[in-house]
């Protein structure tokens, strides 16, 4: 009898001094912040007790996701329309959004060497011809929306649009055209950055599309301290480094 006591108050000793699960945040992010959110969070998990789970895809299908219930804490969109959206459904914990970063749309092409272009509608036109552009989706991922925007405000979107490959996001646009199977591609600087089998032909001007900002917030009813730490740490001097490293645009210098 003694020594099934004994047993059992060492068992509850263990368990006492056993160190609690750290809490588990879920981070649903536009698939454009990948490289840069990767190592961010690493930094983040590092410094703290936390565990991050991050999910990517196009912001439209994360959003849809959100509103269907999907368990995440935090919502990084590469749009403002789709946190828009989730706002006037009140699905944002109030107080708590914000826009952290920018980006900037690119013509990108296959290949590492490829000759820069000079943006009229003529040299564009002249420059895509027949072949393929990979984009995300043009009614509903933000790279896609700026996409047509921009081929639209040089006023060949009607004659070019039978050439788009749509993909589900902008990271998916860049590995089609990565590997050859689109010629061409319209994605985010910070994209062609990342992939060295692509070439950057030429930078959209600002007026060409809408301004891309990245809109974040925690999520009603799974906002928590830990989430918030999360979110906070986005804005922290590391990862701004990060970001900026990436190509991405900060606040201070954000177009």
């Amino acid at each position: 009898m003694m020594r099934f006591l004994l047993i059992c108050a060492l068992c509850l000793l263990a368990f006492r001094l056993a160190p609690a699960r750290a809490e588990q945040i879920t981070v649903f992010a536009a698939a454009s912040l990948k490289t840069a959110l990767d190592e961010i969070t690493a930094g983040f998990i590092q410094e703290t007790d936390y565990s991050v789970s991050l999910s990517y895809a196009g912001s439209s299908l994360l959003a849809r996701q959100i509103s269907q219930g999907a368990p995440a804490n935090v919502f990084i969109s590469a749009n403002r329309a789709w946190m828009d959206w989730l706002e006037a459904q009140q699905a944002l914990a109030p107080e708590t959004r914000g826009e952290f970063i920018g980006n900037r749309l690119v013509l990108i092409a296959h290949g590492a060497e490829a000759a820069p272009l000079t943006l009229t509608r003529e040299t564009l036109a002249d420059r895509l011809g027949a072949a393929r552009i990979a984009t995300a989706l043009v009614e509903a991922v933000p790279a896609g929306i700026y996409a047509k925007a921009a081929l639209s405000h040089f006023e060949l979107w009607d004659a070019l649009s039978p050439q788009i490959v749509q993909t589900d996001n902008a990271r998916t646009a860049l590995a089609l055209v990565a590997v050859g199977e689109a010629p061409f591609g319209i994605v985010y600087a910070t994209d062609a950055q990342a992939e060295p089998r692509v070439s950057v032909l030429a930078l959209f001007p600002l007026e060409s599309h809408p301004v891309i900002r990245y809109p974040a917030a925690l999520l009603e009813g799974r906002a928590s301290p830990a989430a918030q730490a999360f979110l906070n740490h986005l804005t922290t001097a590391p990862a701004r480094r990060v970001f900026e490293n990436q190509g991405f645009t900060l606040p201070r210098a954000a177009p």
